[in-house]
């Protein structure tokens, strides 16, 4: 049977381990959690992946794969893969170049390079990174049961052909990789890829990381998307 002393003892030491285990660590850094980004149209948005993005509105649907672009920082182009189509009960539309453009998180907006910048470029180093490190991005409707391609860009030795639209209806989604001249190179921070369909636009969010907050994301992405995806649905901000 236990004195009162030593009873008291083991009580004391209890709560101390209690008290020392609430304090946090004097030396430890949290990683600056980033904002939720806030669009300024209409639309609902979320994460299918580490560096997958889906918005869309009434009309139109955009995916967005950005794993190469977010490794990018510093260069002056940035790869992006894409995929698009319009909503069921929506009328087939034609988007062309000026459809799209990308704004930086200092508030610039970009526009999408031409042929004659892209072929121009050197970009054999960017496009093998962006081969090797692909995520699925064909996160379409139910009703989605075509495909097409979206060919604004060719390279001259592969002697595919170049188109300035294409056409995207409610059966059909759209895959391709568009590009983007950064002057001065890419920054880490909010970016946001805008693409104008006939009636409306939908702005796509994507967050260039720096390493520390990589790092983070990386363990607890799921868990974002299950918090942001519950907001959407409470209608939350």
């Amino acid at each position: 049977m236990r004195s009162r002393h030593e009873t008291s003892i083991r009580k004391a030491l209890a709560v101390g381990v209690l008290l020392l285990s609430s304090v946090p660590p004097l030396f430890a850094q949290e990683v600056p959690k980033p904002k939720a980004p806030e669009p300024t149209v209409p639309e609902i948005f979320t994460l299918m992946g580490q560096f997958v993005r889906v918005a869309y509105n009434n009309e139109g649907y955009v995916t967005l794969g950005y794993r190469t672009a977010n490794a990018s920082v510093g260069k002056e182009w940035m790869l992006l893969e894409i995929g698009l189509t319009v909503r069921q009960g929506v009328d087939a539309e034609v988007l062309k170049r000026d459809a799209f453009s990308l704004q930086t998180p200092d508030g610039t907006t970009l526009p999408l390079a031409t042929q004659q910048e892209y072929s121009a470029a050197p970009l054999r180093g960017l496009q093998t990174m962006a081969n090797h490190s692909r995520d699925v991005i064909s996160y379409f409707p139910a009703e989605i049961s075509k495909r097409c391609a979206i060919s604004f860009f060719s390279d001259p030795e592969t002697r595919n052909l170049t188109y300035d639209q294409f056409e995207v209806n409610s059966l059909t989604g759209c895959l391709g990789r568009i590009y983007f001249h950064v002057p001065g190179g890419i920054k880490t921070g909010q970016h946001w890829l805008k693409v104008k369909f006939a009636r409306s636009e939908v702005h796509v969010p994507f967050r260039i990381l720096t390493k520390e907050e990589e790092k983070e994301f990386r363990k607890t992405w799921e868990d974002l998307k299950e918090e942001h995806d519950e907001k959407t649905k409470s209608g939350k901000k």
